[in-house]
């Protein structure tokens, strides 16, 4: 019912997302390495309900919404953009800290982590971006019902985010022990991940694109 083609550009879309640092990473590597792996992974899947979430309302309507009412949508827009662009300054800012540089936290229930994992994921702009406005791009009506088609692609982007996101939890002591001998590499990633942040948020801020209605 959907295309290769779609699968591909979605996949492709997904990888190139879930690889730019943006609150999801920033909170599931902080969690992983200040309260281990565990606690990342349980943090991943309050990120996980928000996709769903996410998911569920752009097929039910949710684009619909933001293409009848654009202000709606733009500010949830600047709004996205004004927390990269905080997110940016907490990290280039003099005596700033790098996700990978651990700071003691008092450690989570799980319910707390699952919950802020999703909070964080609902909060997060490029979800939002993601299932408004790219998604719908890749449904093509006539090979099929649109909303199928909407789920079906959505499960590919979230079955790539998950997946990249499960590696970087269990990834995450190892690379921060490996920065923390290098000290000169751990502030070459700080300045690197905000200045990805910043430049997101401008960019955010400043696209003009629309939202597109699912089966548009």
């Amino acid at each position: 019912m959907v295309t290769i083609s779609s699968v591909l550009a979605v996949s492709a879309v997904a990888l190139g997302m879930v690889l730019t640092p943006g609150p999801n990473m920033m909170y599931l590597v902080s969690r992983s390495i200040t309260q281990g792996r565990r606690a990342g992974i349980v943090s991943l899947g309050g990120v996980a309900l928000g996709f769903l979430i996410y998911l569920t309302a752009t097929n039910l309507g949710l684009s619909v919404l933001f293409a009848a009412v654009p202000e709606l949508y733009l500010a949830i827009k600047l709004a996205g953009a004004g927390y990269l662009g905080w997110l940016a300054w907490k990290t280039l800012k003099p005596g700033g800290m790098s996700v990978f540089d651990p700071q003691p936290v008092a450690p989570d229930s799980p319910g707390r982590l699952f919950t802020m994992g999703l909070l964080t994921n609902l909060l997060n702009p490029k979800a939002a971006i993601l299932y408004v406005s790219l998604i719908p791009q890749f449904v093509r009506p006539e090979e099929g019902h649109a909303i199928v088609q909407g789920f079906l692609l959505g499960g590919v982007q979230m079955t790539v985010s998950l997946a990249v996101n499960l590696a970087i939890v269990l990834a995450a002591g190892t690379i921060a022990v490996f920065l923390a001998r290098r000290p000169s590499w751990l502030r070459a990633q700080r300045y690197l991940m905000g200045t990805v942040l910043g430049v997101i948020a401008v960019k955010l801020a400043t696209d003009r694109a629309r939202p597109i209605a699912a089966g548009a």
